[in-house]
């Protein structure tokens, strides 16, 4: 069984037991939350559940740890104008830990 959820303008796919990062949440690490934005949840792999039956769907889940991804380096150049700029980026991210899928 897999779920569908919606989180910080993103989709992920989940089952329960999988840890996933998703944008970083303001909640203290080994509070549990419950996410309700779920789009679809599939029992089997041909069986989706959408639509209506989606109402009391959730995706419970824990906190398992904050952090920050690996640095990016953007670089930026225009030949023959001696124009060149380095720009690096670290965006924060929370693990989450899957618990179960409520329908």
């Amino acid at each position: 069984m897999y779920a569908v959820i919606q989180t910080g303008g993103k989709q992920y796919r989940v089952a329960p037991g999988e840890t996933i990062q998703i944008e970083k949440l303001p909640w203290d690490v080994g509070s549990e939350l419950e996410l309700h934005s779920v789009l679809a949840v599939f029992k089997e792999p041909d069986q989706a559940i959408t639509g209506e039956q989606l109402a009391n769907a959730k995706v419970l889940a824990a906190i398992v740890a904050h952090g920050r991804e690996k640095k990016i380096r953007v670089f930026k150049f225009k030949r023959k104008k001696q124009y060149r700029r380095t720009i690096g980026h670290r965006q924060n991210f929370t693990a989450l830990k899957v618990l179960d899928i409520i329908v």
